[in-house]
């Protein structure tokens, strides 16, 4: 049996997209607004790609 993956390692799996929005939001402290400015896309999309993300990192880490 394999040992839980940790939060970074969980995170390292993760599609560039949601690693680098999630890491703006959680570590950064950064809005969706924010996030959205920043890289250029709209609110909705970065909304989008955290709840994906979310979702991912739950499963990876067998919390869901």
């Amino acid at each position: 049996m394999t040992a839980p993956l940790t939060l970074a390692e969980a995170l390292a799996q993760l599609p560039e997209e949601e690693r680098i929005i999630l890491s703006l939001h959680y570590l950064r402290q950064m809005s969706v607004g924010d996030i959205a400015t920043l890289l250029g896309v709209p609110e909705k999309s970065v909304s989008t790609v955290m709840a994906s993300g979310k979702s991912r990192i739950t499963a990876l880490l067998g919390m869901g």
